[in-house]
């Protein structure tokens, strides 16, 4: 047993250095923001933004590291092979690793989102990939990054986000287009309600408070 053990470490080891580095993660997600005519939002991630992201999409995020990469990399392989079919990344390192170098469909893809999400998790902070992703993924509308996204739907700043909209973004990268607020405001609000739900899950807010949030109006532009 633990002689297999050890051979999936070197196997996977060796699968790893295969893989291109990550040194390169931030100049591209500044790419992607330049295409799109956006700019990079440095320093700390907004507090009640990354809560609402870390609840919906990777509710491991801070646990521990090994942890929280078998637990993606199982969901996300075993999606695969049940859909063959590219299911996206499960934690948030792998999402940011598709988001900057991914290629492709199927199994194959996925097994370089992992290996490149452990590689940047290795490379970078919780917070930097955390902050990372927040500029890199599209929220719909034409926003790319959450200081477009925030400004452009609410007319303020990620750091000024009130519950009730962070965790309405929150929800948005999932499937952008189908969640806009704009053009599918009740598909938005089903997906809110879930992020909230989550939050409440994960003892970032209580019932009371989440249901508060969700009532709030949005003041959308």
């Amino acid at each position: 047993m633990v002689g297999l053990f050890a051979a999936v470490l070197a196997a996977a080891a060796i699968y790893l250095a295969t893989l291109p580095g990550v040194g390169d993660a931030r100049q591209r997600v500044e790419q992607v923001l330049d295409v799109h005519h956006g700019a990079y939002n440095g320093g700390v991630p907004p507090v009640k933004l990354a809560r609402a992201v870390v609840a919906v999409e990777d509710e491991h995020f801070y646990s521990n590291f090994l942890v929280n990469i078998a637990d993606g990399a199982g969901r996300a392989a075993l999606a695969a092979l049940q859909t063959n079919q590219d299911p996206g990344g499960s934690t948030i390192a792998q999402q940011l690793a598709k988001q900057l170098y991914g290629h492709g469909t199927g199994l194959s893809a996925t097994l370089q989102d992992i290996g490149l999400g452990v590689k940047l998790s290795l490379d970078y902070s919780q917070a930097q990939i955390l902050n990372m992703y927040l500029n890199a993924v599209y929220y719909g509308n034409g926003y790319w990054g959450d200081f477009a996204a925030a400004r452009g739907y609410f007319d303020t700043t990620p750091t000024r986000l009130d519950w009730a909209r962070a965790a309405m973004l929150a929800g948005l990268p999932q499937a952008p287009s189908e969640l806009d607020p704009l053009d599918h405001y009740a598909l938005a609000k089903l997906r809110q309600r879930h992020v909230l739900n989550q939050l409440v899950v994960n003892h970032y807010l209580t019932h009371a408070e989440a249901n508060a949030a969700y009532a709030q109006p949005l003041g959308l532009k």
